[in-house]
């Protein structure tokens, strides 16, 4: 028989292992202790903690389930260890493709770097190619007959990158807090 404690995060009562629950606050506690000296460490800290709220929402289909050791490695799995984040932003983006942070690369349109309504961006954010090249081959399209139709076919398709999320994965870059930090 196991204890279970009842833990606030980010707003989000869980019920939680003990030994789930340690190794949560021992995990917290690295990340602050690494973001102590930083400007916006509190911030950075009250991300990590709204996104593992998040995780283990995701992970609960009910609410008699409590999280346990497994469902917080898993959390931390995805977030990464507490020696990645606490580095520097230039060592941080190095080990970013060794860490377990996903990257996902999809076609959004880019609405911050837009002239009409982004579809040339994300276009280049995708096939790593600066949207200007894009541009020019749908104005040379437009004296084809086909660059005003092609553009509003993919203006319908291309769904609009709205969240922090949809942005990281447009720019095929891996959800990390800096990453997040930085778009959002």
């Amino acid at each position: 028989m196991k204890k279970t404690i009842s833990a606030n995060i980010s707003g989000v009562l869980f019920r939680i292992d003990e030994d789930a629950y340690n190794a949560l606050e021992q995990y917290l506690h690295k990340i602050e202790a690494g973001y102590q000296y930083s400007d916006e460490g509190k911030e950075i800290v009250s991300d990590i903690e709204n996104r593992l709220s998040e995780l283990f929402e995701g992970r609960t289909n009910s609410r008699s389930r409590t999280i346990n050791i497994e469902d917080v490695n898993w959390a931390i799995g995805i977030l990464g260890k507490p020696e990645d984040l606490g580095q520097n932003q230039s060592t941080s983006h190095n080990n970013s493709s060794t860490s377990n942070y996903k990257t996902v690369h999809r076609l959004y349109r880019d609405k911050d770097n837009r002239v009409i309504a982004g579809v040339c961006s994300g276009l280049g954010y995708y096939f790593n190619i600066d949207p200007v090249l894009i541009r020019v081959v749908f104005v040379v399209l437009l004296f084809v007959g086909f660059g005003p139709l092609g553009y509003i076919i993919l203006w319908i398709v291309i769904p609009k990158a709205r969240t922090v999320e949809q942005k990281l994965e447009m720019r095929g870059e891996p959800l990390t807090p800096e990453n997040f930090r930085k778009y959002s």
